[in-house]
């Protein structure tokens, strides 16, 4: 009898999430429920399946609103009435019009009106919903002719008085406004709520003809879902049959190309895994995605695919990813296995400079009806929703600072503030409002407007209404089209070097970097800084404890560093034993056998598949359940013990010893949570070695496309520093020779105008446009003619340096600038047919210093560049002690001046741990620890020049040094700035020091990893 009910994907208006509205009615004793929530489908499914499990008839609808004002309510009969619901929300969401006052001619629908919006004459498929509260108006005369097509009208949108005064601060936060202005129009009547189904019904008891419309409508909507039935696009031809034969075509000629004509293991890899393929009915989805990359290829696109879809030799022969399962034992089973029903899912990456020409080209090439982006729920969070609540009490800014800072504490004792807390509490992982899956594509059989309304979010593609999870559960696997930074510098770097050198470079043929001595090199002392996944400092220290200096050390590296993985132990008991291979025993022989490469520890998912496989005799498809079931991948519990009772018996069949097999189990159950999969790392570590390549033997151009592509761990300071260190001469910004971005002419690098801290981007496309077309400029003066600036940005230009071609002065050249400009109003200027010559005017003499230069520099760019951060010291200091002899100083006492690259914040068991990464004298780096006692009289106080005074310390090869003291050193004053003491430090004070926090759970000590380092015997 419930025909009118909100949960809380009704944004900003329902409070009930859709299992407690379930659990509810189940209390009610309600037969037959309908989901009808604001302008949305988005509960839909979930409310089938549990409507299911408890026994309720589901009814799915929407609730059509315009502006708050309910318009009508339409609840579908069957599938199709969901598409047609969708279709018409959907050209209202896409083309932002109107919805119609009154219901179209649905076919598939039943209409239901509230009796404030009813039209005169109603169709078969519309009804007039009463409310309890209007049963009295039916008296009336003018009342009365509604009853024939009257229904119960009971709305539902809260459950208790606490959830409405949720609702009202909801309401009020929608409409951004105080909660003592809101009217009785935007919320809902405080008797929206579930009551007994019996109870609802007595108050109908005087008109059953009310009662009957309404079961009849119950009986009229059936809405079936078969939730196992696959939704993407069946076929890339026209058939499962074309598929299999364009399919197999592609990988055998992939085949040959990739391994020649008598790799026997890899033929029958390939054949095996194309009768799965078949057999599973996924040809199409590796043909779509084979098509995708192919028109990647032909714009000269670089991608990477990786995630598991790197464990198939198919997609490694269609070129879908670059990694060979062969060489790296990838087992095809965790991608895809005859157990596994959901299809699986490619992540490929693409520049973030190109991923919306990929987007494009999808959209464009699949029926448009037919693909959109994944949605998502973004849910309300800690410090949002204390603003957003407390914006509607009219609290203060300070106090809504206040209470933003006061994660999980009481910070005033006042009713409202409490008030505040308490709602807000209640508001978490409630859902705000639906947003754009960053990267999931859906491609689907059926016009997608079958199954969800479209909505089209600022960037332009347009989104269905419920999230990966929910796709996946109703028969759909996204494509995930991701971008990246690192493939945009590797890219860029390429085309750098071609035009600056003459030199072409296939970086796809990973032969070239990953088999390349001197990139090994460099790797095993973490000469890494730019490199892709492996330029932090945490990495950089672990390529140095492990000496890595292979590819398979570095794909293992890799995985371990996750954070998962490291915090488990298991990054710490691999270091051991990589380090000391002669001092620990394989725990069972199984282990010495298929994790060998690994030293007996579980690095990577397929380990788990490895062990299930060959300890416990399961079939490798059954060790991917395994791994599912342990990591929480959509299995219940029944089916969790379910494995594991397999697990076991296979054990007892191959004659193990209990005791000896629960152990085995434990590791697989400690591990599979936080593993990460073999392909996905060494597709990184394919990346990462093809950007060290290129930054060992062409590091300038490396260089300057790292600082152009504005991704990795660092700011553009360091990385115009490691172009420095790799023999760049570093130009500032210049009239003349620089653009948008950063340039490279030989060795010598003209920073780009972008770094400038304060010029417009429209004005530094106008520099570069009008000197591409006309010519150099000449002078000031005819710069000034040709581009429309400002007085304040020509400064800008004139302190940086970049007209220093003009052969002028800074000095004379500001004269000169405020001359010609005092008086001069910004105008569309433009190149003079006869330019008149050049006035000459009389400067007096100004002298300058290269520390107002510098200062300049720090000022506008926020690093100096005309000289190192050392020489601006009143210090003159200076250490022995550098980075690159650290190490002759074990155990020893150090003390030595160093710049500060960034900083790490990570919890410990004695409190928050500082880590430091800073520059030498010599421009090297090295690294600091920073204990919890020592920041407590000696704490970073900002950017800058530091001394240090601390032991150095070596970890498996990797020098740090432990802190005890340190002190921020003062520059010189601003010789800009001499007559006034307040501003002599104000550009040094704007110099840097990255910082990155890390949230999680102290690492575990030694004692606390619990892997085993000695052998149980199997008997």
């Amino acid at each position: 009898m419930y025909l009118n009910c909100h949960s809380y994907h009704s944004l900003r208006y329902g409070t009930i999430p859709v299992d407690e509205l379930i659990a509810q009615a189940k209390t009610c004793g309600v037969t037959a429920l309908a989901l009808t929530d604001i302008n949305t489908i988005t509960g839909i499914y979930e409310f089938k399946k549990r409507c299911d499990e408890a026994s309720i008839k589901a009814i799915v609808g929407v609730e059509f609103r315009q502006n708050n004002k309910l318009l009508y309510i339409g609840l579908a009969k069957n599938q199709n009435g969901i598409g047609e619901m969708c279709r018409l929300l959907t050209k209202h969401n896409l083309s932002k019009t109107e919805l119609p006052y009154f219901a179209p001619n649905f076919e598939h629908v039943i209409i239901i009106y509230p009796s404030e919006n009813a039209p005169e004459n109603l169709r078969d498929f519309e009804y007039i919903g009463i409310k309890p509260t209007e049963i009295i108006k039916l008296f009336k005369p003018d009342w009365k002719q509604f009853i024939p097509k009257a229904v119960i009208l009971q709305p539902v949108t809260f459950s208790t008085k606490k959830e409405y005064n949720l609702h009202r601060i909801l309401r009020a936060i929608d409409n951004n406004t105080l909660l003592s202005k809101l009217t009785d129009d935007d919320i809902c009547h405080k008797t929206e709520l579930l009551i007994p189904e019996n109870e609802l019904i007595t108050k109908y008891a005087d008109y059953p003809e009310i009662i009957k419309n309404t079961e009849f409508i119950i009986n009229q909507c059936h809405f079936e879902f078969e939730f196992k039935t696959p939704r993407n696009k069946k076929f890339y031809t026209k058939s499962k049959e074309g598929d299999r034969l364009l399919l197999e075509k592609l990988a055998k000629t992939g085949l040959i190309k990739r391994y020649g004509n008598n790799n026997k293991e890899a033929q029958t890899r390939v054949i095996k895994e194309l009768k799965v393929i078949n057999d599973l009915n996924f040809s199409g989805y590796f043909l779509i995605t084979w098509d995708i990359v192919q028109y990647s290829k032909s714009q000269g696109f670089m991608h990477v695919g990786r995630g598991s879809g790197a464990n198939s030799i198919v997609s490694y022969c269609l070129g879908i990813t670059d990694i060979c399962p062969i060489e790296l034992d990838l087992y095809f089973e965790r991608f895809l296995n005859e157990n596994r029903k959901s299809p699986p899912d490619f992540d490929i990456d693409w520049s973030w400079r190109e991923r919306d020409c990929i987007l494009d080209y999808i959209f464009k090439r699949f029926d448009p009806n037919h693909v959109a982006f994944c949605g998502t729920n973004v849910e309300f969070k800690y410090r949002s929703i204390f603003r957003e609540v407390g914006k509607v009490f009219g609290l203060s800014k300070e106090e809504l600072d206040g209470l933003s800072k006061a994660k999980g504490r009481q910070i005033d004792s006042n009713s409202v503030v409490k008030y505040v807390q308490e709602y807000g509490m209640m508001l978490e992982k409630y859902p705000n409002q639906r947003s754009m899956h960053s990267c999931g594509i859906i491609i689907s059989e059926e016009p997608i407007t079958n199954f969800t309304a479209l909505e089209m979010p600022p960037k332009g593609f347009p989104i269905v209404q419920f999230d990966m999870y929910v796709a996946e559960d109703i028969g759909f696997e996204k494509f995930d089209i991701l971008s990246q930074r690192g493939l945009g510098t590797i890219d860029e770097a390429v085309k750098i070097i071609e035009k600056n050198r003459g030199i072409t470079i296939d970086i796809t043929d990973i032969s070239l970097s990953k088999n390349e001595a001197k990139c090994n090199q460099l790797l095993s002392i973490g000469k890494t800084l730019g490199c892709f996944y492996i330029e932090s400092p945490a990495m950089r220290g672990l390529l140095r404890r492990l000496k890595c200096d292979n590819y398979k050390t570095l794909v293992a590296a890799s995985s371990i560093i996750r954070p998962g993985v490291a915090q488990s132990g298991m990054m710490r008991e691999y270091i051991f034993r990589h380090n000391n291979p002669d001092k620990f025993d394989y725990f069972h022989e199984v282990f010495k056998e298929q994790l060998g490469e690994t030293y007996g520890v579980m690095v990577y998912q397929e380990d788990v598949i490895k062990i299930a496989l060959h300890y416990a005799g399961l079939e490798a498809s059954y060790g991917d359940i395994l791994r599912r079931a342990i990591s929480g991948k959509g299995r219940s519990l029944k089916e969790l013990q379910s494995v594991k009772e397999q697990f076991f018996i296979s054990c007892q069949k191959k004659g193990h010893p209990l005791k000896l097999s629960e152990e085995v189990y434990r590791q697989i159950e400690s591990f599979a949570g936080y593993s990460f999969c073999k392909a996905h790392s060494a597709s990184y570590a394919v990346e990462s070695y093809q950007s060290l390549y290129l930054k060992t033997y062409f590091g300038i151009e490396f260089m300057v496309a790292a600082i152009n592509n504005g991704g990795g761990f660092y700011r553009p300071e360091i990385y115009i520093h490691e172009a420095k260190m790799s023999g760049a001469i570093i130009h500032n910004p210049c009239i003349n020779k620089s653009c948008f971005q950063t340039a490279v002419y030989g060795v010598d690098v003209y920073l780009g105008f972008m770094l400038l801290n304060n010029l417009n981007s429209d004005l530094i496309q106008s520099i570069v446009a009008e000197r591409e077309l006309n010519g150099d400029f000449t002078s000031l003066e005819n710069f000034i003619n040709r581009i429309q600036a400002g007085l304040e940005s020509i400064q800008t230009l004139i302190f940086i340096g970049a007209f220093r071609c003009t052969g002028k002065s800074k000095s004379q050249l500001i004269i000169q600038a405020r001359m010609l400009l005092a008086h001069q109003k910004p105008t569309k200027n433009n190149l003079l047919l006869m330019e008149e010559p050049t006035k000459e005017f009389q400067f007096p003499l100004l002298e300058r210093s290269y520390l107002e230069d510098a200062f300049d520099e720090m000022e506008l760019l926020g690093f100096p560049v005309s000289c190192s951060p050392f020489d601006l010291l009143e210090t003159s200091y200076k250490s022995e002690v550098v980075a690159q002899n650290l190490t002759n100083y074990l155990k020893k006492e150090v003390k030595l001046i160093a710049y500060l690259v960034s900083i790490k914040q990570v919890p410990t068991k004695m409190g928050m741990m500082f880590f430091g990464t800073w520059i030498d004298v010599n421009g090297d780096y090295f690294d600091t620890a920073h204990f919890p006692k020592s920041l407590e009289n000696y704490s970073f106080k900002g950017g800058g020049c530091y001394l240090l005074l601390g032991i150095v310390e070596v970890d498996y090869h990797f020098p740090t040094i432990t802190v005890t003291k340190m002190a921020k050193m003062p520059f010189k004053p601003d010789p800009r700035y001499a007559n006034s003491n307040a501003l002599q430090f104000k550009a040094t004070e704007q110099l840097r020091g990255d910082i990155s926090t890390t949230e999680r759970a102290p690492y575990p000590q030694p004692h606390e990893i619990n892997i085993p380092r000695f052998k149980m015997i199997d008997q």
